[in-house]
């Protein structure tokens, strides 16, 4: 409560259960980047969760706006929750990442995470899960999203209005990723000799995007006896790398602090996704959280990362068929070529995703023009 009296207008956003998925992005993140200049002039922000709910009428009290995000998945807390709001005349917002609203994509949403399509299990839970986001969706006035291509669809699909509040790094993911990339800068930037590729998996379900990949990356690596894959999270890499175990590195997953270590021990950032609405709807958090680290990012073409990618100026955007010539023109010239991208790519995630650059877009996102 301390955190949403600070400022005003105040927004309270309400996050079921914290989780490693988009707790930091869409709840955390947002309510640290407004609270740090909040004052009676400016908004203030805090996040709050299911084990804060007997304390919620008196948050509902002190705020102006609700959001209810993607994980508050419906139930008779959230509708009451929902209703307690409306009869204050508090202003509701829903927000969401993904295209995981709207049961006509549930096919193509199974299908992309690679899912069991014979399993009626796994039916039952993406039918059960993508209703009850819709529920809650179908409580608010308008809806948060990451991006113009998920607006657009959340949009057709509501009715009801939309804006893009982009996902951002927070203060602990910058400080640290300074350090990392000031350690680098000290040491000359200096390679073991061997050049890292790194895949980061936030879920075990991105098997069928690494499968874009992995016939190229294996091929590199028959090649090149330097080039070493790093896989952190839930990835099998499967069968075409099998033959190269020896150069892979596997990590669990990490929290986000540790996770920009690990990026930042790679060359190369492999952000391979297929070409899908569902992919489309992603954003670009894998750029910025590589580029702030210096390291250099290939990813498919998919909208969030068309829109920030500038090929060869700060990253690569390569299609399916082309992965293996765009990594190899890049391992070529690796050293010249990093020198020339990272400072760029870095500055541009520093300015567009750096948490203390953020105020304007979330009170513009928020407030104006409802």
């Amino acid at each position: 409560m301390t955190l949403l009296t600070r400022g005003s207008p105040r927004v309270a956003y309400f996050y079921s259960v914290p989780d490693t998925s988009t707790f930091r992005y869409r709840a955390y993140n947002v309510a640290q980047s407004l609270s740090v200049h909040a004052s009676a002039a400016r908004p203030s922000a805090a996040w709050f969760t299911a084990a804060d709910f007997e304390q919620m009428d008196r948050v509902l009290s002190a705020c102006d706006i609700l959001v209810l995000c993607r994980n508050s998945l419906y139930n008779d807390q959230i509708a009451r929750l929902a209703a307690q709001a409306r009869a204050r005349g508090r202003r509701i917002l829903f927000d969401v990442d993904d295209l995981v609203f709207d049961p006509a994509y549930t096919h193509l949403l199974i299908d992309t995470l690679g899912l069991d399509m014979r399993n009626p299990a796994v039916w039952d839970y993406w039918f059960s899960y993508i209703g009850r986001v819709a529920a809650t969706f179908a409580l608010a006035d308008g809806v948060l999203v990451t991006n113009s291509y998920l607006g657009a669809r959340a949009e057709a699909w509501s009715g009801k209005p939309s804006r893009v509040l982009p996902n951002f790094l927070n203060r602990e993911q910058q400080e640290i990723s300074d350090r990392i990339w000031s350690a680098k800068e000290t040491g000359g930037w200096a390679r073991d000799g061997r050049i890292n590729l790194g895949y980061f998996s936030g879920s075990p379900s991105h098997n069928r995007d690494f499968s874009l990949v992995s016939h190229a990356i294996a091929e590199l690596m028959d090649e090149n006896s330097a080039i070493w894959l790093q896989i952190v999270g839930f990835l099998e890499p499967g069968s075409e790398l099998a033959r190269h175990q020896a150069r892979i590195q596997p990590l669990p997953l990490q929290d986000f602090v540790n996770l920009q270590r690990a990026i930042g021990t790679v060359e190369i950032n492999l952000v391979p996704l297929q070409d899908n609405p569902f992919t489309h709807c992603k954003s670009e958090l894998k750029w910025f959280e590589a580029a702030i680290v210096g390291a250099l990012t290939v990813a498919s073409p998919t909208e969030a990362y068309r829109n920030v990618i500038d090929h060869g100026s700060n990253g690569w955007i390569s299609s399916a068929h082309v992965w293996k010539e765009t990594l190899t023109d890049i391992v070529r010239d690796l050293d010249d070529t990093r020198a020339k991208v990272a400072p760029r790519a870095r500055a541009e995630a520093r300015d567009r995703f750096g948490w203390d650059q953020q105020a304007a877009c979330i009170e513009a996102a928020l407030f104006d023009n409802w």
